[in-house]
C-alpha cells in the first residue's frame, strides 16, 4: 500500500526537514526585509533589481567548486559550513540596520547569502536521496517542497509583522541570525554519512561533470531550461514592494502576505497531492508545461490587478502551478543522476534556479525602470505563455517523460 508519509519514518530525514523548514523560514523573511529596506532607502525599482544580481554573481562564481565539494566531502558538513557563511551575512545586516550603514553593505551581505545558498543547495540536494530508500524518493521530494513552501508562507508574513512592529528591518535580520544557528545545529545532528566517491585529484572533466551530465540528459536539460526562462521572464516577486506600496497601497503587513501568496498556493497544492497521492502524474512532461502556462496566466492577472485580494489570489495560483513544476523537475533531476554526480548536478540546477530568480529580478527591475512595473510583469507573463507553447518543439524528449518516480 502506498504510504505518502513513509519518509518521516527515518530519523535523519526528520532532522533534514526541520533544517529545511528553519532555513527556509529565515530565507523567505530575509527576502522581504531586504526588499523593503532597500526600497525605503532608495525608492528605486532598479535598486531592487541589483539585489538579484548581488546574489547571482557568487552563485555563478562558486557553483562548480560547490558541486565538487559536495561530491568529495561529507555533505552534512558542507551544508553546515554554508550556514556559517549565512550567519556572518545576517550579522552584517544587523549592523547595517543598527548603524544605518550605506546600502552597498547590504549588497555585500546579500552576495554572501548567495555564496551560502549555492554551497547549501549543492550539499542539501545531494544529501536528500541518501536519507530515504529509493522507492520513497518521490514522496521525500514532495514533502521537502511542501515544508519549504509552508515555511515560505510563514516567513514573509512574519517579516511583514516584524517590520511593522519594529519600524525597520533590524528585527528580521536578528531573527535570521538566530534561525541560521539553529539550522546549522540540525544539520550537524544528521548521522547519515555520504558514501565515499574518492579523493583523487580533481580534473577539468570532474569539475565540469555536472554540466556534461545535464547537457547529455535532454529531459533534465529541458526541464531546468524551461523553468529558467519561465521564472526569469514571468517572475513578479522582485517588484512586490513597488506593487504593495505604490499600486495596491498596502503597507509592510500587506507586502508580507503578498510575498507569502505563492507559497500559500504551493502548500495547498502539495497538501492536495499528499492527501490524494497515488504516485506521480502519468504524463509528467505534459503536466509540467501546463503548469508553466498557468504560471504565466497568473502572472498576467497579478500585473493587471488593482484589487489587493485579486492580486493575492493570482499569486496563490502562481505558487500552486510553480509547485507542480518544481516537484516534477526536482524529482527528475534526482532520478536521472547517479549518486557520484549528485553534488555537481545539484549545483548546476542551483545556477539555473538562481538565474531565473536573481537575474529575473534584474530583468524586472530594469524593464520596470525603462517602462513601468505593470508592463514589466504583464510582458513577462506573456513571454512565459510563449515558452510553454514552444516546450515540446524545443525539447521533444519531454514527450517521453511519462513518470518521474513512484
Amino acid at each position: 500500500m502506498h504510504d505518502p508519509y513513509a519518509p518521516f519514518r527515518h530519523r535523519d530525514y526528520r532532522l533534514f526537514i526541520a533544517m529545511v523548514a528553519v532555513a527556509s523560514l529565515a530565507q523567505q523573511s530575509l527576502g522581504v526585509a531586504v526588499g523593503w529596506d532597500i526600497y525605503e532607502r532608495t525608492g528605486s525599482a532598479m535598486a531592487l533589481g541589483w539585489v538579484g544580481l548581488a546574489q547571482f554573481i557568487p552563485v555563478l562564481a562558486f557553483f562548480l567548486p560547490a558541486g565538487q565539494l559536495a561530491d568529495r566531502h561529507d555533505r552534512r558538513r558542507i551544508v553546515a559550513a554554508s550556514l556559517v557563511v549565512w550567519v556572518a551575512a545576517s550579522a552584517l545586516l544587523v549592523a547595517c540596520a543598527y548603524r544605518a550603514l550605506p546600502v552597498a553593505w547590504i549588497y555585500l551581505a546579500i552576495a554572501a547569502v548567495g555564496m551560502s545558498t549555492v554551497l547549501n543547495r549543492a550539499g542539501r540536494d545531494a544529501l536528500l536521496p541518501q536519507l530515504v530508500p529509493a522507492e520513497t524518493l518521490a514522496q521525500a521530494v514532495m514533502w521537502n517542497s511542501t515544508v519549504f513552501q509552508t515555511a515560505s508562507v510563514a516567513g514573509p508574513a512574519l517579516a511583514g509583522l516584524l517590520i511593522a512592529l519594529g519600524g525597520s528591518a533590524i528585527t528580521v535580520y536578528g531573527f535570521n541570525l538566530a534561525a541560521m544557528v539553529a539550522a546549522m545545529t540540525l544539520a550537524l545532528a544528521i548521522r547519515r554519512r555520504a558514501p565515499s566517491h574518492g579523493r583523487k585529484p580533481s580534473t577539468w572533466a570532474d569539475l565540469f561533470g555536472g554540466l556534461a551530465h545535464v547537457w547529455k540528459t535532454k529531459v533534465v536539460l529541458g526541464l531546468i531550461t524551461i523553468d529558467l526562462f519561465a521564472v526569469m521572464l514571468g517572475g513578479a516577486t522582485a517588484l512586490m514592494p513597488v506593487f504593495a506600496k505604490d499600486i495596491l497601497g498596502v503597507g509592510p503587513t500587506g507586502l508580507g502576505w503578498l510575498s507569502a501568496g505563492p507559497a500559500i498556493g504551493a502548500v495547498l497544492m502539495a497538501t492536495a497531492a499528499a492527501r490524494g497521492w497515488r504516485g506521480p502524474p502519468p504524463h509528467a512532461g505534459r503536466t509540467f508545461l501546463a503548469a508553466v502556462a498557468v504560471f504565466g496566466v497568473a502572472t498576467i492577472v497579478f500585473g493587471l490587478s488593482r484589487w489587493y485580494w485579486l492580486s493575492l489570489i493570482a499569486l496563490v495560483v502562481l505558487g500552486a502551478a510553480d509547485n507542480v513544476g518544481a516537484v516534477i523537475r526536482q524529482t527528475a533531476v534526482q532520478l536521472y543522476t547517479p549518486d557520484e554526480l549528485r553534488g555537481r548536478v545539484s549545483a548546476v540546477n542551483r545556477v539555473f534556479i538562481s538565474s531565473s530568480n536573481e537575474l529575473g529580478a534584474v530583468e524586472s527591475g530594469l524593464l520596470a525602470s525603462l517602462t513601468n512595473p505593470v508592463f514589466a510583469v504583464v510582458a513577462g507573463g506573456v513571454a512565459t505563455l510563449a515558452i510553454a507553447a514552444a516546450g515540446f518543439r524545443v525539447f521533444p524528449d519531454l514527450r517521453g517523460l511519462k513518470k518521474v518516480g513512484g
